[in-house]
Parts: C-alpha cells; sequence; structure tokens
C-alpha cells in the first residue's frame, strides 16, 4: 500500500513539473513552444491577440497566449503566481518601485542586453524599468500622454487660435466665458482625475522636466519654491473657468460635457481620445502651454512595459520576443494593435492609422517629457496633493499653503 501512495505522489510532482515553471509547454514533434503572457490590460485582449498573431506569423513555431487579470488584481495575483513557481513567461511590468522590487526577488529577468533596449529607448523612456545599477528588468512597451481636448469647430466660429503662454491660456478662457461659453469640462467628483490629468499634466511648465524633478526628489529643491506656489496658483486661476457645479462633475460627466459641446476644452489624457470618435464637430488636441518665458513639456507618462519570468524554460523564447517589440519592426506592428491613446516609447518616428493618435504624438516632437511627477518617488504624495489641488480650487488654502503641505509630507519620505 505504501508503494502504491509513493508511486502516486510521484506522479503528481511529475505532473506538477510540467506545469510550474513559466507556465509554458513545448510540444514534441512539432518544436512548437506555447509561452503565455499576463497582463493588467484586460480590455486589450482582441488588440494583443491580432498583435500576437502577427508575431506568430513571423515565428510560426512559437506560440504566445494572451492571458490578462482584473487590473485591481494583477499585482497580487501575479506576485503569488511568481511566488508559487507558476507565473508567467511573459508579463506585464509596473513601473518604478513596483517592478523594483520583483527584480530583486529574482522573479523578473534581466533585459539590459536584450538587442534592440539600450540603443531604441531614450533613457527617459527606459528609466521608469531601471534599476539603481543601471539594468533594465523590462522593454518599455506603451505610453499615455496629456493634453487639451478642444473643440475646432467653436474655436473656428470665434476666430480663436491656440495658445502660446500659459498666460495666453487664461486670456482664452476669459474670452470664452465672456462669449457665454465654459471653458473648461473638469471637474473633481471622481478627484482622481484632476490630480492626474490636470495638475500633473501642467506641473512640468511650471517646475521643469525629469532633471528638476529629481532635485526635488533628492530635496536639493523644495517643493514649497516659487515654481510649485505658481503650479498651485495655476490651479487656484483655472477655478472660474471649470463648469457650473464643478465640485460635482464626475470623470464621466466631464466626458459629456466635451462631447455634447456645453465645454470648449478638456484637459485628459490620451487614452479618452476614443470616446469621441464620431462626435458631431471637429476636435483636436493642443499642448497645454507654460508660462511666458519658460519651455513647455510633456507628461508622456510611462504605462506599460513587458518582461519575461526568470525562471521560464523558454526564456530564450520570451526575450526573442522582447527583442522584436524593441526593434523598429516590432514597434511599428505594435503601434497598429494597440488601443487608441497608447502609444509606442520607442525613439522612431511612428505613424499611426488615427489622426487624432498622430497629433497627440506630434505634442512631443521638440519638446521634453517625463512622467508624471510623483511616479518615481512620491507615490506617497499622491493622496495629500490631491486634496491640495481640490482645495485650492475650492479657495479653502492659498497655494502658497499648498506649497508648504507638499515638502512637508516630501521631507518625511526623503
Amino acid at each position: 500500500m505504501k508503494r502504491v501512495i509513493v508511486l502516486a505522489i510521484i506522479i503528481l510532482i511529475a505532473a506538477a513539473l510540467v506545469l510550474t515553471i513559466g507556465g509554458c509547454k513545448r510540444e514534441t514533434g512539432s518544436q512548437k513552444v506555447v509561452l503565455v503572457m499576463g497582463s493588467w490590460r484586460a480590455d486589450d485582449v482582441n488588440q494583443l491577440n491580432a498583435l500576437l498573431a502577427e508575431y506568430r506569423k513571423l515565428n510560426p513555431n512559437v506560440e504566445i497566449q494572451f492571458r490578462p487579470t482584473s487590473p485591481p488584481e494583477y499585482n497580487a495575483t501575479l506576485r503569488l503566481q511568481l511566488d508559487s513557481g507558476m507565473g508567467p513567461d511573459l508579463m506585464y511590468a509596473r513601473s518604478y518601485a513596483t517592478g523594483q522590487e520583483l527584480f530583486r526577488a529574482g522573479y523578473f529577468g534581466d533585459c539590459t542586453d536584450i538587442p534592440g533596449v539600450r540603443q531604441n529607448f531614450t533613457a527617459s523612456n527606459a528609466s521608469p524599468w531601471q534599476m539603481p545599477d543601471g539594468k533594465l528588468f523590462a522593454v518599455p512597451f506603451a505610453a499615455v500622454s496629456h493634453a487639451m481636448y478642444y473643440n475646432k469647430t467653436i474655436f473656428q466660429k470665434e476666430g480663436l487660435s491656440i495658445p502660446k503662454t500659459w498666460e495666453d491660456f487664461l486670456t482664452l478662457c476669459a474670452t470664452l466665458s465672456v462669449r457665454g461659453y465654459t471653458p473648461l469640462a473638469n471637474g473633481v467628483a471622481d478627484e482622481w482625475d484632476i490630480l492626474e490629468t490636470f495638475f500633473l499634466g501642467m506641473l512640468p511648465n511650471f517646475i521643469g522636466g525629469a532633471d528638476e524633478r529629481l532635485l526635488y526628489e533628492s530635496g536639493a529643491k523644495r517643493l514649497n519654491d516659487i515654481n510649485w506656489v505658481a503650479a498651485f496658483q495655476g490651479m487656484a486661476d483655472v477655478a472660474k473657468f471649470l463648469p457650473r457645479g464643478w465640485e460635482s462633475v464626475t470623470y464621466n460627466d466631464s466626458q459629456a460635457l466635451f462631447a455634447t459641446q456645453q465645454a470648449v476644452m478638456f484637459m485628459d489624457g490620451s487614452w479618452t481620445a476614443g470616446v469621441y470618435e464620431g462626435v458631431p464637430f471637429e476636435w483636436g488636441v493642443f499642448a497645454i502651454p507654460a508660462p511666458r518665458d519658460r519651455n513647455t513639456l510633456i507628461t508622456f507618462h510611462p504605462d506599460m512595459a513587458i518582461t519575461y519570468n526568470a525562471s521560464s524554460r523558454n526564456a530564450e523564447e520570451a526575450k526573442a520576443f522582447l527583442a522584436w517589440i524593441a526593434s523598429r519592426e516590432g514597434a511599428a506592428t505594435a503601434s497598429k494593435a494597440l488601443p487608441l491613446g497608447f502609444f509606442p516609447m520607442i525613439n522612431f518616428p511612428i505613424q499611426l492609422d488615427n489622426p487624432h493618435a498622430n497629433e497627440f504624438l506630434a505634442l512631443n516632437q521638440g519638446k521634453l517629457t517625463d512622467a508624471r511627477f510623483v511616479w518615481p518617488k512620491f507615490m506617497d504624495l499622491y493622496a495629500p496633493m490631491n486634496q491640495a489641488v481640490i482645495q485650492v480650487l475650492r479657495g479653502n488654502i492659498t497655494p502658497r499653503q499648498a506649497a508648504e503641505a507638499m515638502e512637508t509630507a516630501a521631507a518625511r519620505l526623503r
């Protein structure tokens, strides 16, 4: 009886080993390799399957199965899979600290020497998936952009032009208001969007790009300096141009206000572009401008990267796919499969099929870009900064008080 039990256990262990490390399999005879790709982008099944089908045309013996997880559950699910040795062969990697933790734990593979990674991505686009020692733990895949959506039809009707400075932008808002229009669609009922899309979208124009951000992170510069006060003052200045009852306006309400032409402009992210396909007016986007005598920067936020499982039995096939993604040809193919408003991060001109997507990308030309300010090091500032922006809009605190609160909070994190 004991021999039967032992034999059964051995059989179960052998079967488990087939399904463990890497979550992949290799079919004998045909030599077909099947890889599993994990992701938090559950909405992108059709697009990613189309991309993976294109890759298989080039590599008939490699099949990659896209198996996404619900976004809120992705981090915990992936960690559980990796801890148990059942992780996918390829997976989407979070940027900055979250991804670094999984690399240190030995789960994410080292992508530093994958062909194209060093050559085809700018330092700023690679840095979100880089360790302090310079090693890369993922291949940059897609970013989102921040810009001001505007109603071209109304602009043409009123003889208005795209503002070149922040001061011009405020004048534009005032002109629209005088002429009976609601200048801006943004509200604060959902809270996150006024911080992520508006304040963090315009912030680099007031404080500078990545180099300046590093100074604020280190404490060499303080979040209560004149630049931060000016940024919060910018929010105070736009409060009167928000829609009536803006404190109760949700993110979906904002989209509807712009789509129904009840508001002329909407500061938002590129991921919203698809919402306005088919509206009965012409629309476009422009970069929210910097104050006079400063350079206009773009918040081009690194959103997605792909890495491989360091324990995958088919790590070489996984790395070959990543090398394709890091190539000009792979990025061009991926650009056609990405959802509208998500952009390849490769350092080559990419022509997209959608004119509005190309308009977003064109905003980056000749301008410095950076991630949303709090993501690299100050995520613990997210909630207090969000509330500071809302309180400034409401007039409950001054821009100076908001900046002082940010520096106090940042000092505890350094």
